[in-house]
């Protein structure tokens, strides 16, 4: 019985000590999901502060549009970023939960027994210890109840000391309760406010693309903005190239391939899986505009598809960037090691982070209109050893 009450109180330490540990754990997910916000934000009001220092410049509607996406996107990644902080607040507020629950039951179970032996005592009167141990008949049984009374001390001691710190521990979990459904509910406002700031820009972006669609000069205007964001995607894919991280993220991606037992990106060809389900609209490289009887340059394919689709990654790698690009609109952009990247653009409603590792048919968005004129659409490249691939040579056939 001795041996068993010890073993309890021992784990009833470890518990406690365990419960620190992950409530740390807990705080640095929480720390770096609310930095994660207050950077998106920090972005969001540096885009508008530069979009109201243009507002005096002269604007087609293509270039309006482009500055409208960027703040969408912003605002939907932000909204995808407090998804993800409240989760963890509510998740918190359960743990809370159940661990008052599971300490209220502890304590009232000592101060049961704590009772118990205190009534026990009084109803048969307490011998002190000392008469206990000069009523023993031998010199042996002497030494036993003098090791034992010190022993039942210990104990009471030990839960004397465990309903102190229970009733600690309930006060400070109370206060860290009510503190995380106080920033639940200023978590669920925000999302709101937020998704009524995307509601009034999605309309105003609305009138613009009708401008577009209906004039030629709107349309050609749209076209030199995607210029402008194969430029941008250039400078993208450079700074990646240099990027010291790289070989870093090499040998991740090599450790995640023994992990997984895949193949590397270079054997895959015309094996990868398809990133989104829909029609090939646009192919790769040169495309003939029959309106502006204009060729212009496709460095990937444009996959037409229902609002809202999943978008996949064809293969393990790491996420590098995650940015919006004019003409493209929001874009992800995953590291396959061995000098092979995906894109994947125009998407929304992001499920993944940067540095984030991801597998093969891994769902990292949502098919979206982002930086689209065209509708829900997935814009999607290859890049092998600094080259723009043709997806359709790579992916299997449907």
């Amino acid at each position: 019985m001795f041996r068993q009450i010890i073993i309890i109180l021992i784990a009833l330490m470890h518990v406690g000590l365990f419960g620190q540990s992950h409530d740390r754990d807990y705080q640095k997910e929480l720390q770096f999901q609310s930095k994660a916000v207050e950077s998106l934000k920090r972005e969001i009001a540096a885009t508008r502060k530069r979009i109201q220092n243009e507002a005096n410049r002269e604007k087609s509607a293509a270039r309006r549009i482009s500055d409208l996406g960027e703040e969408i996107s912003l605002l939907d990644r932000l909204i995808g970023e407090i998804k993800k902080e409240a989760q963890r607040t509510r998740a918190e507020i359960s743990k809370l939960e159940g661990r008052l629950f599971a300490n209220k039951q502890e304590l009232d179970n000592l101060r049961e027994r704590y009772e118990k032996r205190v009534v026990a005592t009084y109803k048969r009167g307490k011998l002190s210890s000392l008469e206990k141990v000069l009523s023993s008949t031998t010199w042996r049984q002497a030494v036993y109840r003098t090791k034992y009374l010190k022993v039942i001390s210990d104990i009471e001691q030990q839960m004397q000391k465990r309903i102190r710190s229970l009733l600690v521990n309930i006060g400070q979990d109370k206060l860290k309760l009510e503190a995380a459904l106080r920033r639940n509910i200023a978590l669920k406002r925000e999302q709101e406010q937020q998704r009524k700031f995307i509601r009034q820009k999605k309309v105003v972006k609305e009138k613009e693309l009708r401008k577009i669609r209906e004039s030629q000069s709107e349309l050609a205007n749209y076209l030199n903005e995607k210029k402008a964001g194969l430029k941008q995607l250039e400078e993208v894919q450079r700074k990646i190239l240099q990027d010291k991280a790289r070989f870093e993220r090499a040998e991740r991606i090599r450790r995640q391939q023994e992990a997984l037992r895949a193949k590397s990106f270079s054997e895959l060809k015309g094996k990868l899986p398809w990133p989104a389900g829909g029609r090939v609209v646009a192919k790769f490289g040169r495309q003939w505009n029959s309106k502006l009887k204009t060729t212009t340059e496709n460095p990937g394919i444009d996959i037409k598809g229902k609002p809202g689709s999943e978008i996949r990654t064809v293969l393990n790698g790491v996420v590098t960037t995650i940015t919006y690009i004019r003409g493209y609109g929001t874009t992800i952009i995953v590291d396959h090691g061995g000098g092979f990247y995906t894109v994947y653009s125009h998407v929304t409603n992001i499920q993944t982070n940067v540095d984030s590792e991801v597998r093969a048919g891994d769902v990292i968005a949502y098919m979206g209109d982002s930086g689209s004129v065209n509708g829900s659409m997935l814009h999607f490249e290859i890049w092998g050893k600094s080259q723009k691939l043709n997806p359709e040579k790579w992916l299997g056939k449907k």
